[in-house]
């Protein structure tokens, strides 16, 4: 069932042939290809969405992992935005595996206008396939998670805005268990998975397998969630030894995944992870079916739209302490990109778009997400929250703006879905303890952190 793992986006694109044309004036279709800076189209902070480029003229076509609203809500978006600029026709293209198709499309450059990054590609590829939208301190004066789809202080991709990373739960399961306070560590919550099992109908844990992208939403709790530090991820992770050891206080990597092995392990998750899908589970958490999954705050609103309990889905967070406290992280959701190889007029029209959906749409309030502006109130979804810190990843130091990608990758451990899913296998079918597969990857992180000369500290 383990899927192969994508190779770094360069591999592939260093067999296409890039091809080289003069760039354009104003409004002309030319641009120069093979350069990620189009000096005829302005920086994104510097747009005024409604005032500037009014007769602007383009077709842009977008592509999106959200199937199933591109027809409908962005439809509805593209039509709004299309009331200032009558001129800039717009069209959205769902796509169902998402990162690895998009991944390939990019190699050709003929993708489309607006993409979200899919997560194979590299900070330091950005400049292959997308414009520079600004410079990083200046972007990050007025808007969320700069530092994500950033490289050597210029901007690449503006996130669709903010999710924390927590746990969705049905919460009228969760009472019917008799279960009044929200689990703090990882044993807690194993136990109220236990209690969710024998005392009432729903699976305790659903883990949308079958899915894949759904598994890699477990990496994301290996910094802030799992030990409060904001340096962690992009820095001291990097240079630690043997972070997937477990501690004393069940906190850190270790914990994040005991906390799946063990779910799994002692069967409190669906039946046949094979079969899961992921579409069919809004409905069922929706309707109590389901007690509980784990995948980002931006799950909410779906859930609570795919039927009618919405009043049932809750959000808490995940359930690891440190010294006694609980933390959340806050980070960007999929971010657009424009490409650098789309026509002047067409790239201008992208930011625009962009720059409308972000500060003037109802985008946010709809998708229950973080607003991508600074400042702006944090959704409904994060109201069982209080008392929790919500930190964001700090930024690489600079000089290694790329090496967590390097090392993740040579490692293939916290990158895409497979290592995860070798947790959940392995509990499955028996074939591997938690310990043996840590230490594996352990061993696989000390052998990247030697290939690319990092100093363990």
């Amino acid at each position: 069932m383990k899927k192969q793992k994508l190779v770094s986006i360069g591999l592939v694109a260093a067999m296409v042939a890039s091809l080289t044309a003069c760039g354009g004036n104003g409004g002309s279709n030319d641009t120069q290809k093979g350069d990620s800076a189009n000096k005829d189209v302005p920086a994104f902070n510097d747009l005024k969405v409604g005032e500037d480029y009014k007769d602007i003229k383009a077709d842009i076509k977008i592509l999106t992992n959200r199937t199933d609203i591109c027809d409908t809500v962005y439809k509805e978006y593209a039509k709004e935005f299309q009331k200032t600029y009558p001129n800039v026709n717009i069209t959205y293209e769902g796509i169902t595996d998402y990162d690895e198709t998009v991944t390939l499309r990019l190699t050709n450059g003929d993708w489309g206008d607006i993409c979200f990054i899919p997560n194979a590609v590299d900070k330091s590829e950005f400049s292959n396939y997308f414009t520079a939208l600004g410079d990083y301190s200046t972007l990050d004066e007025k808007y969320n998670y700069m530092a994500e789809k950033s490289f050597d202080d210029k901007v690449y991709g503006i996130p669709n805005g903010g999710t924390a990373g927590g746990v969705a739960y049905n919460k009228a399961v969760w009472k019917a268990a008799g279960i009044t306070d929200l689990p703090k560590t990882p044993d807690e919550f194993l136990n109220d998975l236990k209690l969710i099992k024998d005392k009432t109908d729903a699976i305790p844990l659903y883990t949308n397998f079958s899915a894949n992208w759904t598994m890699g939403a477990w990496n994301d709790y290996v910094g802030i969630a799992s030990n409060g530090d904001p340096d962690y991820r992009n820095n001291e992770l990097l240079h630690q030894k043997d972070p997937f050891t477990k501690n004393e206080e069940n906190s850190g990597p270790y914990a994040v995944y005991y906390t799946l092995y063990n779910a799994v392990a002692n069967k409190l998750v669906e039946e046949d992870p094979a079969s899961s899908d992921w579409e069919s589970s809004k409905k069922k958490i929706n309707d109590g079916d389901i007690a509980t999954m784990v995948l980002g705050s931006w799950c909410v609103q779906q859930f609570k739209d795919a039927g009618d309990h919405p009043d049932d889905i809750g959000y808490m967070p995940f359930p690891i302490s440190v010294n006694g406290k609980q933390y959340a992280s806050a980070g960007g959701n999929y971010a657009y990109a424009v490409n650098k190889d789309a026509s002047t007029d067409n790239q201008i029209a992208s930011m625009l778009y962009i720059k409308w959906l972000i500060e003037d749409s109802t985008i946010f309030d709809d998708e229950g997400s973080i607003p991508e502006v600074k400042g702006e109130a944090l959704p409904d979804a994060l109201a069982e929250f209080q008392g929790v810190e919500l930190l964001s990843n700090n930024p690489a130091v600079a000089g290694e703006e790329d090496l967590g990608d390097k090392i993740t990758n040579d490692a293939e451990v916290l990158s895409g879905n497979d290592p995860v899913c070798e947790v959940l296998e392995g509990a499955l079918y028996g074939t591997s303890s938690l310990d043996d597969i840590m230490n594996e990857w352990n061993q696989k992180w000390t052998t990247a952190q030697e290939s690319n000369g990092v100093e363990v500290k």
